[in-house]
């Protein structure tokens, strides 16, 4: 593709970053081809049993500003027609980003290095882990626009943040600076803009130091755990653990565990 909206680098560890990479229009969610994108790049990551953690970036000074409010006002591109015209847009392209996000079982670190609004906000609160920079800001704000969020936020956001919070953000749409997003756990780490990337990395590599298949079958254990009751999760968890048991990865942690050394994983 000549002009990806996923620029896709891949170190040597397993860790991949994606960096939304359209910084004129603020990484702004404003084509289909976006959308089919994301789910094609994060298939593949998923089939790829090498990748062990993913960091998602935003390009230039803001991580993704959304859907496209212009279009939404000349009710162009996703906007256009019918109700009914509408509603399918959403479930065939717009849904395509929560589910790619909810069959992904590679851990995804979101570096948030600006503005985070709309959906631009669920993308982020879609990741497993949030680390943003003082530049960050964030705003579920739909509302402000007489529209709901209808990315896949309203079922996540409860279940990151406590439902009074989720509820505030959604009914007011304010936004949030990086201190008050770090205050009420919709990140987990807050660094200064020039340490934003060196940081994401290192919390990549500490997640992509150990067992692949351990960290895959444990992102699906905890997200499964959201779902489900305690009985169910449980006999989850004994099948998971069996097949843990039994990998060469496995045998290596006990005996690097014994030798005092770094873990040699090959994903087997």
């Amino acid at each position: 593709m000549s002009n990806p909206f996923l620029i896709v680098e891949r170190f040597d560890n397993g860790v991949v970053s994606l960096t939304m990479n359209r910084p004129d229009e603020l990484n702004a969610l404003t084509e289909p081809s976006y959308f089919w994108e994301i789910a094609d790049t994060f298939a593949e990551m998923e089939g790829d049993r090498g990748v062990r953690c993913i960091i998602l970036t935003g390009s230039g000074k803001a991580f993704c500003a959304g859907g496209n409010v212009k279009d939404m006002r000349d009710k162009k591109n996703l906007f256009a027609g019918n109700a009914l015209e509408i509603r399918d847009k959403y479930a065939s392209i717009v849904h395509l980003v929560p589910k790619a996000f909810s069959e992904l079982s590679v851990p995804i670190i979101a570096a948030v290095n600006g503005p985070a609004i709309g959906a631009g906000c669920g993308i982020a609160s879609m990741c497993d882990i949030r680390i943003a920079s003082r530049k960050a800001k964030f705003a579920e704000s739909f509302v402000k626009l007489g529209i709901i969020p209808g990315d896949g936020a309203a079922w996540v956001l409860p279940r990151i943040l406590n439902l009074s919070k989720a509820l505030e953000l959604s009914l007011t749409g304010d936004i949030l600076d990086a201190e008050q997003a770090l205050a009420c756990g919709l990140i987990s780490h807050l660094v200064e803009e020039d340490e934003l990337k060196s940081a994401a990395r290192a919390l990549a590599d500490r997640v992509a130091a150990n067992p692949p298949h351990a960290l895959r079958m444990t992102k699906q254990l905890i997200r499964e755990s959201m779902r489900t009751d305690l009985m169910a999760l449980l006999n989850l968890s004994a099948s998971y653990q069996s097949i843990a048991h039994m990998t060469d990865d496995h045998a290596e942690a006990i005996s690097a565990f014994f030798e005092k050394r770094a873990g040699i994983y090959k994903g087997r």
